[in-house]
């Protein structure tokens, strides 16, 4: 596929964070990963020895993308080979996410967040207030 030139008079972004990109220009090959663990407990109580990502399947457990069981044409025609934005603005990028202005070859991110809720037994509830 021929290049073609981006131009963008103005970008503003507030945020890049967790494994994050906010590139300018072309790249080849881009892979980004962001794992968390995302703790909510009743009680505020830490052990120390938390956070093995290996204790969990959602972290250990392959992801193959869905297969393409359908027939797909792509024709491209192309009248300018410039790509021309006036403004972006973005709040936030975040979580092995990416803001690319240019051209790029191979893409693969991948974020994997597990959220664990702990509550204490019922009838143990602390007072609040």
């Amino acid at each position: 596929m021929p290049g073609r030139t981006s131009v963008v008079d103005k970008a503003k972004v507030f945020i890049v964070s967790y494994s994050s990109i906010f590139q300018i220009g072309d790249s080849h090959y881009i892979y980004k990963l962001s794992r968390a663990l995302a703790v909510q407990r009743e009680a505020e109580i830490f052990f120390g020895d938390e956070g093995n990502f290996a204790a969990f399947q959602t972290f250990t457990r392959p992801i193959s993308p869905p297969p393409i069981d359908e027939p797909i044409s792509i024709a491209h025609h192309h009248l300018s080979p410039i790509i021309k934005v006036n403004n972006i603005n973005i709040i936030g990028i975040s979580s092995a996410s990416m803001l690319n202005i240019g051209n790029s070859h191979h893409v693969a991110m991948e974020a994997r967040i597990k959220h664990i809720r702990q509550l204490l037994p019922t009838g143990h509830e602390q007072d609040i207030g």
